[in-house]
């Protein structure tokens, strides 16, 4: 633990083993990248996918290690019990922080498989970190305005058919798929701004689940529903790595996907997409509930939902 040290001292270090993590790893994950480009059929993305993966594991792994060297931070998790490393998932989790990531990470290395995050198109262009989660399949979304789609129409349902793609890819090898509900960081300017109905969440966004459950079919094994929360404060990135986040508090929630909701089109489909969206809704509700009890210091038990 070198939390004792100043600061500046700890932000130093943790960042200068950030980007030695990153420089370690970098050059294996794209150099096989770079076969499975050369040689794009399904025998060498199923032979190499796991390979991989297991590099993006040893990343994190060795992330959690600098960052139990250099923070000192007190973990609360409740719902571990039954993940299964072998499944398929599809993930969410309120979002507050880029530190979210980092602690998701964290905690769910090699306990599921590896998390696939949808990601804004502007951020392959992230230094070394753009390449990587290129090479891991993370799918990159572009959002276009209504403004833009009204004068462009043939880009309507692009993003849908990254999605798709993106699925597809996901269905050769266990796989996490990571989705932010609220689509951004939660901030009080933003909640202020859409009226949102939830005290401490934004408005879900449930488009993007659809797709993906749509998309994997039945290969879901269920929905985990990850409710983070700071009680110290919301850290941001530079906080982080300063070692002023000192404790964090999550609830892991089995919740079963609907039998019928693969074959739903959310996109044609009046009835069901009221449906789904009730679905998401209802989630949101309890999920807020939980933040209220959460932030007021009183613990939730987490059961497995059927």
């Amino acid at each position: 633990m070198l939390n004792f040290l100043p600061g500046f001292l700890v932000g130093l270090i943790a960042t200068s083993l950030l980007i030695l993590n990153i420089l370690v790893w970098i050059t294996p994950l794209m150099t096989l990248a770079f076969i499975k480009v050369l040689l794009p059929f399904t025998l060498v993305r199923k032979l190499l996918d796991p390979f991989l993966v297991g590099i993006a594991e040893m990343w994190i792994s060795c992330n959690k290690g600098w960052m139990n060297l250099t923070q000192k931070v007190k973990w609360d998790v409740q719902g571990l019990g039954t993940l299964n490393p072998k499944g398929w998932y599809l993930v969410n989790s309120n979002h507050q922080s880029w530190v979210d990531i980092l602690v998701l990470q964290y905690v769910l290395n090699r306990r599921i498989p590896l998390l696939k995050f949808f990601l804004k198109q502007e951020l392959i262009r992230v230094p070394l970190m753009g390449m990587a989660w290129w090479a891991l399949d993370f799918p990159f979304m572009k959002r276009y305005s209504k403004e833009y789609l009204d004068k462009h129409p043939e880009m309507k349902g692009k993003d849908i058919e990254t999605t798709r793609k993106a699925c597809e890819k996901f269905r050769l090898i266990p796989t996490s798929v990571m989705n932010f509900l609220e689509g951004t960081r939660f901030t009080e300017t933003k909640h202020a701004r859409q009226n949102s109905p939830y005290k401490h969440l934004l408005k879900p966004k449930a488009g993007g689940i659809a797709f993906a459950i749509n998309a994997m079919g039945d290969q879901f094994d269920c929905l985990l529903n990850v409710t983070i929360v700071y009680p110290d404060g919301i850290p941001s990135f530079v906080d982080f790595l300063l070692g002023k986040m000192h404790k964090v508090t999550m609830r892991i929630e089995e919740v079963a996907i609907p039998e019928h909701f693969p074959k739903g089109d959310y996109t044609n489909d009046p009835a069901f997409r009221e449906e789904f969206q009730n679905w998401v809704q209802t989630l949101w509700e309890e999920k807020d509930q939980q933040l209220e009890l959460l932030k007021n210091g009183q613990s939730t038990e987490v059961q497995k939902t059927a």
